[in-house]
This record gives C-alpha cells, structure tokens and sequence, in this order.
C-alpha cells in the first residue's frame, strides 16, 4: 500500500512538473522575438474578457465579464458589462471612471505607482513588457502556451502587486490570460478571447 501510494505522488509530481518546465536560454530567446515582433504589429487590439476575482475568504470566486479596447500607443479601456455597468479609460495620463453613469477621473501624473500599474497594464495587453530592469522575470512552457512570470524590483509596486504571470498562445504569441497576484493570498485572473487585432477603432472611442 505505502509502495502503491509513493508511486502516485512520485506520477502526480511528474504530471505538475510536466505541466510547466523552465525555458532554456535559447527558448527564451526565441520567444520574446516571437511576442516582440506580434507586438509590433498590433496597432489596435479587442477583445472579450472574463476576470475571476479570488479573495482567500470567500469560498467562491467573483466573476465579472465585459470587453477590453486598445489601441497604441496608451489608449485602453477596460467595460465591465456583468454583473453591473463600469469602465475604466487609460487616456492623456488620465484614468477616466464610469460608475453606471457617476464619473470621476484620477491624473497618474500624481501617483507613481499609478504610472507602473498602467505601463504594466498596457504592456500586458501588447505583451511588449520584458523589461529587465522593472522586473525579475522566468520563462516556462506549458502545453500549447508559454508563461511568463514577473516580479516587481520595486518595494512600493511590490507592495501592492507580488507577482504578475502572462500565459500566451503559443502559436499567436498573444496574451490570452493575464493573473495579478497581490501582496496577500488573493489574485486577479482575466482571461481573454474572441481578440480581433487592427480594426478601425476611433480616437473618440475612449472617452468616458
């Protein structure tokens, strides 16, 4: 039985492991051209997105649903459609709110860590973000997808955000999911889907 039991942790450690194996350096390489030179192309980018809200006290997580808008080189606007009514407008420095019609707008200008959270936000979503200097960042390969994990160098981000892990198909070298893990044990999970890249979209769109 003990025999029968050590070989079904040793398989369930192989299967996890499997799952997610270290880049080698080349890979790595190869990789981020992939993302850098699709990034490169995407002039605008929508797409539909859930966000699965995890809180460590609840035994459930929150889900919310809408669809997300950019277009380079900082214009972003994240709708909220379920189960209530809410955007939210990167625009100008300028993180412009609608609360099912109550506006109110914040200057990034203001907050340093504003500015990074956008930068991080933006980038998550052109998947131009490997900057070496902002973050510690490993390379992992799962199944069909590549996973990328940054951690903040700077002691006031990480305050707010420890870690920050962007899956992208492996095929488009586009982010289909984006988890933002807080200081604490809860996270942020957003995956995206049904992205359409370079459609016309007007500047007047991201107004709020």
């Amino acid at each position: 039985m003990k025999t029968k039991i050590a070989l079904l942790i040793l398989f369930i450690s192989s299967s996890l492991f499997a799952q997610e194996q270290k880049m080698t350096d080349a890979e790595i390489a190869s990789f981020k051209q992939d993302v850098n030179v699709v990034a490169k192309k995407i002039k605008t980018l929508s797409t539909d997105f859930v966000q699965y809200k995890h809180l460590d006290f609840l035994s459930k997580d929150i889900e919310t649903s809408g669809k997300m808008v950019f277009k380079e080189p900082a214009l972003l606007q994240w709708q909220y459609k379920k189960p209530y009514n809410y955007s939210i407008v990167f625009k100008n420095g300028k993180i412009l709110i609608n609360d099912e019609g109550k506006k109110s707008a914040v200057d990034i200008g203001n907050s340093k860590i504003f500015a990074r959270i956008n930068k991080l936000i933006v980038g998550s979503v052109s998947g131009n973000m490997f900057d070496d200097k902002e973050f510690t960042i490993s390379y992992f390969k799962l199944k069909g997808q590549n996973l990328a994990k940054f951690i903040p160098k700077d002691a006031t981000l990480k305050k707010y955000i420890k870690q920050i892990e962007l899956t992208f198909d492996k095929e488009e070298a586009t982010v289909v999911q984006v988890k933002l893990l807080e200081s604490s044990e809860d996270y942020t999970r957003i995956v995206l889907k049904n992205k359409v890249i370079n459609a016309k979209i007007e500047d007047s769109f991201f107004t709020n």
